[in-house]
């Protein structure tokens, strides 16, 4: 005979949580903290995707990168953004689309900074990865020599630099025009009351959006469209090794922060004054047609009646009253809701 041990469970075998686990947990639950975790993490997707495929671009050209790919690379990149926390927080990775929600009252400003930290460090965060990813491609093409413009200039890797043909007001305009398109695209896809992109694609028209913008409207400023995706990434090689210059030149800086947000917003009043207001509203069910048809009745009959969703009541001028079965609901009476 074997000899054998019998393990029994019992509730002092259960795993109790820490108190440090607990209150980890209870702040993970907490709404902000989730909207500022799914901002990070789906922007710090997105930047990776793109900034990962201009570095193809700009390291090795055409052998293993193109300006398509570029926009592929950003726009699928959006794609997985959005299905990493669209649920959560919206997934706006972009600081004019998160400006432009809060302007037109469709997200309380009090998480406005919420959502701009959560990119900012997301985008920063995927510049640091994709530096030291490339860190030996990049050293290869630049012989060590960190530059921001010229025949080896890397900076442009991480954000975007105003060409020779543009001056600094045409790249403004060309960045204004150029987000007022994107804004005013997002909100026509996913309105429900216009003709909406269809549930579960919202996310791949969205990404498809991006890589129209770019292959037809890109070449003039880069079309950041962005201040998340520009201004992390620029402080980054600031700070990396490129220098000061990565903010001189041509003094361009500031306009992927300020231009975006300018036009995400006119794209938003556009869509919302000229679409949004314009459409009809869809017909309202009417739970109890009894209660519109008291309407229509003269008010000299002496029963009115009063209707909720599960019985309708009538009530008499004697006081008494009567609890009859509700209509059913394929009886129910189509208004037009003004």
């Amino acid at each position: 005979m074997g000899s054998g041990c019998c393990f029994r469970s019992t509730n002092k075998d259960k795993m109790i949580p820490s108190p440090m686990v607990v209150r980890v947990q209870a702040i993970l639950q907490k709404e902000m903290v989730r909207e500022f975790l799914a901002e990070f993490i789906s922007t710090f997707v997105m930047m990776v995707f793109g900034l990962g495929s201009v570095a193809h671009m700009v390291l090795r050209g055409n052998t293993l990168g193109s300006y398509f790919a570029v926009n592929v690379g950003f726009g699928f990149g959006v794609t997985i953004g959005v299905h990493v926390a669209g649920k959560i927080s919206g997934a706006h990775m972009n600081a004019a689309v998160t400006f432009t929600n809060c302007a037109l009252g469709y997200l309380s400003w009090k998480k406005f900074p919420v959502y701009i930290l959560g990119q900012f460090l997301g985008s920063f965060l995927a510049a640091v990865t994709i530096y030291f990813l490339f860190y030996t491609a990049i050293m290869e093409f630049t012989g060590g020599i960190l530059t921001v413009t010229g025949p080896i200039a890397t900076a442009n890797i991480f954000a975007t630099y105003l060409p020779d043909h543009m001056t600094l007001w045409r790249g403004f305009l060309d960045e204004v025009i150029v987000t007022g398109m994107l804004q005013l695209g997002i909100f026509a896809i996913t309105d429900k009351r216009n003709n909406p992109a269809l549930q579960g694609t919202e996310s791949v028209v969205i990404g498809i959006l991006i890589v129209i913008i770019g292959v037809s409207l890109g070449m003039n400023s880069g079309y950041a469209i962005n201040p998340s995706r520009d201004l992390p990434p620029r402080f980054f090689t600031f700070i990396a090794g490129w220098g000061t210059q990565v903010f001189r030149d041509k003094n361009w800086w500031w306009v992927p922060v300020v231009a975006p947000t300018l036009g995400a917003y006119l794209g938003g009043i556009i869509y919302t004054v000229f679409i949004g207001c314009t459409i009809p509203r869809e017909p309202q069910i009417m739970e109890n047609p009894m209660e519109y048809e008291d309407h229509q009745l003269p008010k000299t009959i002496p029963h009115h009646t009063t209707t909720s969703s599960l019985a309708s009541v009538s009530v008499s001028t004697s006081n008494k009253s009567s609890i009859r079965p509700a209509p059913p609901a394929n009886d129910s009476i189509r208004i037009q809701q003004f």
